[in-house]
């Protein structure tokens, strides 16, 4: 495949990431320049990515998604599907992209591709106890949890809370309010693989 053909086949992933940013920053009534200051980045920077003239770093991705409020990790899953066939992104040990939040501690997995179909990554539960969290987790698509360390409880609405130790796994509709509590001494950790359906 030729570096020009690489690039067409990008060109529509790259699309849905510059219009789910436009359509999030109009929705909240913001310019281009108060995001921009909000998400401590150029303006031009966010003009290019809006307008899909450049390929931003998960880090900048990451701040956008902070400051308008969109659900991470969803905002880098694209539902079309890839024509490319030969993709790779490695992460080494203990080198993933860190994300803390009051109830988690995400190591993002495979952070080079920003056009996918899932995110993994690794997260330590910090929350001990439901209350922790201001509001439960929820967006579009479907995720995989494997328990790694330590025990847990998976809260769910609709469903019971759910017990889970080291081995355990469950798969759930993430459009479903959802957030998890570390129930053993030592902080629980799970591998978690977001997917858009």
């Amino acid at each position: 495949m030729t570096e020009a053909t690489h690039e067409n086949n990008a060109a529509p992933k790259l699309s849905a990431l510059g219009k789910s940013v436009r359509e999030a920053r109009k929705n909240k009534g913001w310019t281009l320049e108060e995001t921009a200051k909000l998400a401590n980045i150029g303006r031009s920077t966010l003009s290019k990515i809006e307008n899909n003239q450049t390929k931003p770093s998960f880090d900048i991705v990451n701040r956008i998604t902070e400051v308008l409020g969109l659900k991470n990790p969803n905002l880098f899953l694209q539902s079309n599907k890839s024509v490319i066939s030969s993709i790779r992104d490695v992460t080494k040990a203990g080198k993933g992209e860190l994300k803390k939040t009051n109830t988690y501690t995400h190591e993002l997995l495979c952070t080079e591709l920003i056009s996918k179909n899932m995110v993994p990554y690794v997260s330590t539960i910090k929350a001990r106890d439901i209350s922790d969290f201001t509001e439960l987790n929820y967006h579009q698509g479907e995720e995989f949890m494997y328990v790694l360390s330590g025990e847990l409880v998976l809260h769910t609405e609709h469903y019971k809370p759910l017990i889970m130790q080291k081995g355990d796994s469950v798969y759930y509709d993430s459009s479903m309010a959802h957030g998890c509590v570390s129930t053993s001494k030592e902080d629980a950790q799970v591998l978690w693989v977001s997917l858009q359906s």
